[in-house]
């Protein structure tokens, strides 16, 4: 990459403090009018908007907001103004996991002020850093309904030493309040946890969380981003309604997936995958069928290797 391309990279991440401030005074005069808005130090904010007797609690990542759109709102926020839901949407500025004492002391005082008692049900979501966010949390309204895609248990270097791609956040302490996954969530009334079982990372995680109240679903193959996948797919908003309204079922679930058999991503994943474990006889069938429908030279490319592979082994 060169470091033209690298600096307009930056830029579309990092916005110009005049910009952001200009955003935050937005977000504040939505809170003002319609909730609430509070900023929860320098790397988190909280923006509450009240429609209706279901709370939806969000938690994303501000980078991701502020690039996504000209609207630059917590995950959601269109979505459930649709459907009637009030939200209470967390931001991150980094890579924090929430881990920050002034999120902490935000929930406590929600908590001691009966705010989450005002709804007739209340659902806290969240994929990856949000996951584990969502579970932890949900221990501030007992009794609420928990979706949690990818989720970390917890990122403590001594319960999970294995996990290896979260180093920015290793010096965060994990022990602290709101501090482990599988604890936190035994609060809730139910929990809905979505896993890739073939990632293994992501499986390890989910094993640790063990609750009654927990209902695991096997997302196979779909790696780590199944979130950003089921968007792809247009499944994630009706996946999302089944989990609040306590439909969702394996059968829907795998239903709805089906569509990810003609989706492009999964399907280069699923080449990566096949060729990783040196499966090259399978390989070669997937990728013809691939060719069959359309032009795909990395495809072709793979299949003609594997294909000579397979002849050398003769």
């Amino acid at each position: 990459m060169t470091a033209k391309s690298n600096a307009r990279k930056i830029d579309q991440v990092v916005p110009e403090e005049e910009t952001l401030a200009a955003w935050q005074a937005r977000l504040s005069e939505i809170g003002d009018k319609e909730g609430f808005y509070e900023s929860l130090g320098a790397q988190h904010t909280a923006l509450f908007v009240e429609r209706g007797k279901t709370l939806v609690v969000t938690f994303d990542n501000l980078d991701h907001v502020y690039e996504r759109n000209e609207d630059r709102m917590p995950w959601g926020f269109a979505y459930t103004e649709t459907k009637g839901w009030s939200v209470l949407g967390l931001m991150a500025h980094d890579w924090t996991w929430y881990r920050d004492a002034k999120v902490f002391d935000f929930f406590d005082k929600l908590k001691a002020d009966g705010f989450f008692d005002q709804f007739e049900k209340v659902v806290f979501y969240g994929a990856s850093m949000g996951a584990y966010a969502a579970c932890v949390f949900s221990s501030a309204a007992p009794g609420s309904t928990v979706i949690a895609i990818s989720p970390q248990a917890t990122l403590d270097r001594d319960l999970t030493s294995w996990e290896t791609r979260y180093k920015k956040v290793w010096r965060r302490d994990f022990n602290d309040r709101y501090g482990y996954g599988p604890e936190m969530v035994e609060a809730a009334d139910r929990m809905y946890l979505f896993y890739d079982p073939t990632a293994p990372l992501d499986a390890m995680h989910a094993a640790l969380f063990q609750g009654e109240n927990t209902t695991k679903f096997k997302c196979r193959y779909m790696g780590h981003r199944i979130a950003s996948l089921w968007a792809q797919l247009g499944c994630l908003k009706p996946i999302t309604e089944a989990c609040i309204d306590g439909s969702i079922t394996p059968l829907k679930l795998y239903q709805w997936q089906r569509a990810r058999k003609e989706n492009t991503r999964y399907q280069r994943e699923m080449l990566n995958r096949l060729r990783d474990q040196g499966r090259h006889a399978l390989l070669v069938r997937f990728c013809r069928y691939i060719l069959s429908q359309r032009r795909a030279p990395k495809f072709r490319q793979q299949m003609n290797e594997s294909l000579r592979i397979l002849k050398r082994r003769r």
